[in-house]
């Protein structure tokens, strides 16, 4: 049995999903964008409740942007910072061990990657404007 390998189709759904798992968190964090700005903020990192807002928007907004294929390489690579940044957050803040810690983080870190690798695919607004 031959497998058929097709990156189009790789780079869409990666795509797509990276999006899906940014938006689902980040709406509600948009919703009452004060509460996570609080509770960063809260644990004393340096201007944590910039850093909440910052993220909090990059999540829903990279998220459909992911989802839709717009400017994908470039919201890919911002949602890999985010990832190292709330790595070393979980690491020194909250003293959390890689298992049962941070490693989704480092997953979604590894995911953003693929996805700026791959590009948005040929599903895309990007590939609609002519950026891919």
């Amino acid at each position: 049995m031959q497998f058929v390998s097709n990156p189009d189709t790789a780079a869409t759904l990666a795509r797509i999903v990276l999006g899906l798992m940014f938006v689902a968190p980040g709406w509600p964090q948009i919703k009452n964008v004060r509460q996570p700005m609080a509770w960063v903020k809260s644990t004393g990192w340096p201007r944590g409740e910039y850093w909440a807002l910052l993220f909090s928007l990059l999540e829903f907004f990279g998220g459909l942007a992911l989802i839709v294929g717009f400017f994908t390489q470039v919201f890919a690579v911002l949602i890999a910072l985010e990832m190292i940044a709330t790595s070393i957050f979980s690491k020194q803040k909250l003293g959390k061990k890689f298992m049962i810690g941070y490693e989704l983080d480092v997953v979604y870190l590894f995911f953003a990657l693929v996805v700026s690798i791959l590009g948005p695919g040929p599903w895309s607004v990007d590939r609609l404007l002519g950026f891919a």
